[in-house]
Protein backbone atom coordinates (compact mmCIF):
# COMPACT_ATOMS: atom_id res chain seq x y z
CA UNK A 1 0.00 0.00 0.00
CA UNK A 2 1.57 3.57 -1.29
CA UNK A 3 2.18 5.75 1.68
CA UNK A 4 -0.66 8.52 2.55
CA UNK A 5 -0.60 11.71 0.58
CA UNK A 6 -3.75 12.46 -0.93
CA UNK A 7 -7.22 10.39 -0.31
CA UNK A 8 -10.51 10.60 -2.31
CA UNK A 9 -13.60 8.84 -1.44
CA UNK A 10 -16.96 8.47 0.67
CA UNK A 11 -17.39 10.35 3.81
CA UNK A 12 -19.91 9.64 6.35
CA UNK A 13 -21.27 11.52 8.85
CA UNK A 14 -21.12 10.27 12.57
CA UNK A 15 -21.99 13.68 14.78
CA UNK A 16 -22.09 12.31 17.60
CA UNK A 17 -19.77 13.58 21.03
CA UNK A 18 -18.12 11.87 23.61
CA UNK A 19 -17.99 8.26 21.89
CA UNK A 20 -14.98 7.08 23.53
CA UNK A 21 -12.50 4.07 22.69
CA UNK A 22 -14.80 1.67 24.87
CA UNK A 23 -17.42 2.08 22.60
CA UNK A 24 -16.12 2.14 19.60
CA UNK A 25 -14.04 -0.83 20.32
CA UNK A 26 -15.96 -2.99 22.76
CA UNK A 27 -13.67 -5.02 25.02
CA UNK A 28 -15.40 -8.70 23.77
CA UNK A 29 -13.60 -7.71 20.40
CA UNK A 30 -9.90 -7.34 22.36
CA UNK A 31 -8.56 -10.91 21.78
CA UNK A 32 -5.56 -10.19 19.66
CA UNK A 33 -2.42 -7.90 19.87
CA UNK A 34 -1.92 -7.70 16.52
CA UNK A 35 -4.07 -5.74 13.64
CA UNK A 36 -5.17 -8.81 11.46
CA UNK A 37 -7.42 -10.24 14.78
CA UNK A 38 -10.64 -9.31 12.89
CA UNK A 39 -11.38 -6.40 14.45
CA UNK A 40 -13.35 -5.08 11.93
CA UNK A 41 -16.69 -6.98 13.26
CA UNK A 42 -16.17 -5.05 16.76
CA UNK A 43 -15.87 -1.37 15.28
CA UNK A 44 -18.81 0.38 16.60
CA UNK A 45 -20.24 -2.85 17.29
CA UNK A 46 -23.35 -1.85 19.31
CA UNK A 47 -23.94 1.06 16.97
CA UNK A 48 -24.11 -1.19 13.94
CA UNK A 49 -25.78 -4.17 15.48
CA UNK A 50 -28.52 -5.06 17.70
CA UNK A 51 -28.20 -7.70 20.26
CA UNK A 52 -28.70 -10.25 17.93
CA UNK A 53 -26.29 -9.41 15.53
CA UNK A 54 -27.87 -7.78 12.91
CA UNK A 55 -27.35 -4.98 11.07
CA UNK A 56 -29.16 -1.54 12.20
CA UNK A 57 -30.69 -0.76 8.91
CA UNK A 58 -30.33 3.23 9.84
CA UNK A 59 -26.76 2.86 11.11
CA UNK A 60 -25.01 5.21 8.44
CA UNK A 61 -22.04 2.82 7.86
CA UNK A 62 -24.50 -0.07 7.18
CA UNK A 63 -26.61 2.49 4.20
CA UNK A 64 -25.51 3.27 0.69
CA UNK A 65 -23.14 5.04 -0.13
CA UNK A 66 -21.47 5.30 3.26
CA UNK A 67 -20.79 1.79 3.34
CA UNK A 68 -17.54 2.10 1.32
CA UNK A 69 -16.72 5.07 3.44
CA UNK A 70 -12.99 6.25 3.66
CA UNK A 71 -13.57 9.19 5.48
CA UNK A 72 -15.28 9.95 8.77
CA UNK A 73 -16.61 13.11 10.14
CA UNK A 74 -16.73 13.02 13.82
CA UNK A 75 -18.86 14.72 16.74
CA UNK A 76 -16.50 16.56 19.08
CA UNK A 77 -14.51 14.48 21.58
CA UNK A 78 -14.07 11.45 19.48
CA UNK A 79 -12.09 8.76 20.79
CA UNK A 80 -11.69 10.08 24.25
CA UNK A 81 -11.38 7.50 26.73
CA UNK A 82 -8.89 4.64 27.49
CA UNK A 83 -5.93 3.77 25.46
CA UNK A 84 -7.39 1.01 22.88
CA UNK A 85 -5.46 1.11 19.87
CA UNK A 86 -7.49 -1.86 18.96
CA UNK A 87 -10.20 1.02 18.40
CA UNK A 88 -7.89 2.37 15.15
CA UNK A 89 -6.99 -1.23 13.72
CA UNK A 90 -10.87 -1.52 13.65
CA UNK A 91 -11.22 1.30 11.86
CA UNK A 92 -8.56 0.91 9.20
CA UNK A 93 -10.45 -3.25 9.06
CA UNK A 94 -13.73 -1.26 7.74
CA UNK A 95 -12.41 0.96 4.98
CA UNK A 96 -12.04 4.23 6.96
CA UNK A 97 -8.58 5.79 6.31
CA UNK A 98 -8.92 9.02 8.11
CA UNK A 99 -10.70 10.37 10.54
CA UNK A 100 -11.94 14.50 10.73
CA UNK A 101 -13.40 15.92 14.00
CA UNK A 102 -13.17 19.16 16.51
CA UNK A 103 -11.29 17.25 18.81
CA UNK A 104 -9.77 13.85 19.60
CA UNK A 105 -8.92 12.12 22.61
CA UNK A 106 -4.84 12.77 23.12
CA UNK A 107 -4.31 8.98 22.88
CA UNK A 108 -6.80 7.88 20.03
CA UNK A 109 -5.00 10.35 17.75
CA UNK A 110 -1.47 9.52 18.86
CA UNK A 111 -3.00 6.00 17.68
CA UNK A 112 -4.23 6.99 14.65
CA UNK A 113 -0.81 8.56 13.53
CA UNK A 114 1.14 5.50 14.89
CA UNK A 115 -1.24 3.28 12.35
CA UNK A 116 -1.65 5.61 9.52
CA UNK A 117 -4.82 7.17 10.54
CA UNK A 118 -4.72 10.74 10.34
CA UNK A 119 -6.69 12.26 12.41
CA UNK A 120 -7.81 16.20 11.52
CA UNK A 121 -8.96 19.02 13.70
CA UNK A 122 -10.93 21.37 12.76
CA UNK A 123 -12.94 24.38 14.09
CA UNK A 124 -16.49 23.41 15.08
CA UNK A 125 -18.11 25.66 12.04
CA UNK A 126 -16.34 23.95 9.42
CA UNK A 127 -16.93 20.19 11.00
CA UNK A 128 -20.37 21.05 11.54
CA UNK A 129 -20.36 22.44 7.21
CA UNK A 130 -18.43 18.97 6.36
CA UNK A 131 -21.09 16.91 8.53
CA UNK A 132 -23.78 18.26 6.43
CA UNK A 133 -21.79 17.29 3.05
CA UNK A 134 -20.96 14.15 4.66
CA UNK A 135 -25.03 13.28 5.98
CA UNK A 136 -26.00 14.23 1.80
CA UNK A 137 -25.22 10.92 -0.48
CA UNK A 138 -24.84 13.75 -3.56
CA UNK A 139 -21.94 15.56 -1.54
CA UNK A 140 -20.72 13.64 0.46
CA UNK A 141 -17.25 12.31 -1.49
CA UNK A 142 -14.01 14.46 0.01
CA UNK A 143 -10.42 14.98 -0.84
CA UNK A 144 -8.05 14.76 1.97
CA UNK A 145 -4.41 15.81 0.13
CA UNK A 146 -2.41 15.17 3.58
CA UNK A 147 0.47 17.33 1.75
CA UNK A 148 -1.29 20.41 0.91
CA UNK A 149 -2.76 20.17 4.18
CA UNK A 150 -6.14 21.06 2.80
CA UNK A 151 -9.74 19.07 2.05
CA UNK A 152 -11.71 19.54 -1.01
CA UNK A 153 -15.49 18.68 -0.66
CA UNK A 154 -18.54 18.03 -3.37
CA UNK A 155 -19.88 22.13 -2.96
CA UNK A 156 -16.74 23.02 -4.48
CA UNK A 157 -14.85 24.59 -1.19
CA UNK A 158 -11.43 23.49 -0.03
CA UNK A 159 -10.64 23.66 3.62
CA UNK A 160 -6.95 24.13 5.17
CA UNK A 161 -5.83 22.30 7.91
CA UNK A 162 -2.63 22.16 10.22
CA UNK A 163 -1.14 18.62 9.89
CA UNK A 164 1.86 18.43 12.39
CA UNK A 165 4.69 16.98 10.15
CA UNK A 166 6.17 14.53 12.28
CA UNK A 167 2.75 12.93 12.51
CA UNK A 168 2.50 13.24 8.60
CA UNK A 169 5.69 11.17 8.84
CA UNK A 170 3.98 8.84 10.92
CA UNK A 171 0.89 8.13 8.39
CA UNK A 172 3.03 8.01 5.81
CA UNK A 173 5.39 5.46 7.54
CA UNK A 174 2.56 3.60 9.01
CA UNK A 175 0.60 3.38 5.73
CA UNK A 176 2.88 1.33 4.27
CA UNK A 177 2.76 -1.08 7.07
CA UNK A 178 -0.54 -1.83 6.37
CA UNK A 179 0.25 -4.10 2.91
Amino acid sequence: MEAFKSLTGIAAALPMANLDTDQIMPKQFLRGVDRESGLALGFLHDLRFDASGVQRAGFVLNREPWSHAKILVTGPNYGCGSSREHAVWGMVQVGLRCVIGSSFGGIFADNCARNGVPAITLPVEEVERLLALAADPARCEMTVDLERQVIATADGRTQGFAFDPCAGTCCSRAWTRWA
